[in-house]
């Protein structure tokens, strides 16, 4: 477990200081983040799901940072919590991020814009990544898979709140729609997932 923390911090670390990013990332292991405070109210809703569509390609690599050589677009930071339906974080949980490049494109062949981690035990986690282009047909989106141990796999969507296309897409639903947290230099998002576990 001492290995799994200390390469979780150096991972966080490493892409944080190679993005030569100065905003308030999320720091999974010292502690220090956005105000990642669950965003509770009552009877929690649980996160709904969305078609995984052609795309996912299993085995991604674990990382923080998406980015590789070749993937174009706005750098993006995506954190948030994945918690139960009564708010409480949930550690170890695998988040499985796969999107579209800054062209609406996928990459197919290897793995730019694919990645995952596991939530640390605050139920945190979080990507450095760029932000995905509209294609025919869809919105800007990010497609997540997020499993706790030994429970089924919630396979969903995440959009904008500002991009004209959410109307047209026949696939958006506003109760996955992120929210920006902080200055927008570079742009942040924050979503925190509700599985069903009491």
């Amino acid at each position: 477990m001492q290995d799994d923390q200390t390469r979780r911090r150096f991972l966080v670390s490493s892409a944080a200081a190679a993005t030569g990013l100065t905003i308030a990332l999320p720091d999974l292991a010292a502690g220090q983040q956005l105000p990642l405070t669950p965003e509770c109210r009552g009877k929690n809703e649980l996160t709904i799901r969305q078609t995984e569509g052609p795309f996912f390609k299993p085995s991604s690599p674990f990382r923080t940072d998406l980015r590789e050589p070749g993937l174009k677009g706005e750098v993006f930071v995506i954190s948030g919590l994945v918690v139960t339906r009564s708010c409480k974080p949930i550690g170890n949980a695998l988040v499985d991020l796969w999107h579209a490049d800054g062209n609406g494109d996928y990459d197919n062949k290897g793995f730019r814009g694919r990645g995952h981690q596991f939530t640390d035990s605050e139920g945190r986690y979080n990507f450095i990544t760029v932000r995905p282009a509209r294609y025919p047909g869809r919105t800007p989106h990010f497609h997540v898979k997020v499993q706790a141990a030994n429970r089924p796999v919630l396979t969903t969507q995440l959009y904008f709140p500002d991009d004209a296309g959410n109307a047209r897409d026949p696939i958006f639903r506003n109760e996955l729609v992120m929210r920006y947290v902080g200055d927008r230099t570079p742009p942040v998002a924050r979503f925190d997932f509700v599985l069903d576990i009491a």
